[in-house]
């Protein structure tokens, strides 16, 4: 039986947007905006990495949204999380100077007006190329998986 509940888990883990071509990974997750968010903030600090600040995405839209006439709103809410692994960021970078796109990393946790009862967490997805031929983006992308992983599992 823990066999199977394992199993369940894995599946409900993983990713909405898997394809190679995506350049996002997408979780779904039951959990509340805040509980998830909650979730992906302990998980990046329990590996010992350092948040820089939280991006309020979803207000800043609801703002130039306003002036620009748009009545609609993209999301409920919408923040973003953005972190840094020294060690991590100096491999990458090291390894390619253009991999600085890639700092800081960065989490996004949202809502959709239309879905209720749902909230999402994305990243940039590390291309395939990209983790092939590097140790170190191999690495940066098992941390990213890792983090969202656990924070959806709360």
């Amino acid at each position: 039986m823990p066999r199977i509940l394992l199993l369940l888990l894995i599946s409900l883990a993983a990713p909405l947007s898997q394809g190679a071509e995506s350049p996002y990974r997408v979780y779904e997750s039951e959990s509340d905006f805040d509980t998830l968010m909650e979730a992906a903030k302990l998980a990046i600090q329990e590996r010992g990495l350092y948040i820089n600040k939280i991006l309020h995405i979803s207000d800043m839209l609801r703002r130039t949204g306003q002036a620009l006439g748009a009545q609609n709103p993209i999301y409920g809410r919408a923040e973003s999380i953005e972190f840094c692994s020294a060690v991590l960021s100096r491999k990458m970078t090291q390894e390619n100077p253009a991999r600085l796109v890639n700092c800081p990393f960065i989490l996004a946790i949202y809502t959709l007006p239309d879905q209720p009862g749902k909230t999402f967490l994305a990243y940039r997805a590390i291309p395939q190329g990209e983790i092939e031929g590097s140790e170190a983006m191999r690495a940066v992308a098992e941390m990213l998986s890792g983090i969202a992983e656990e924070a959806i599992s709360w």
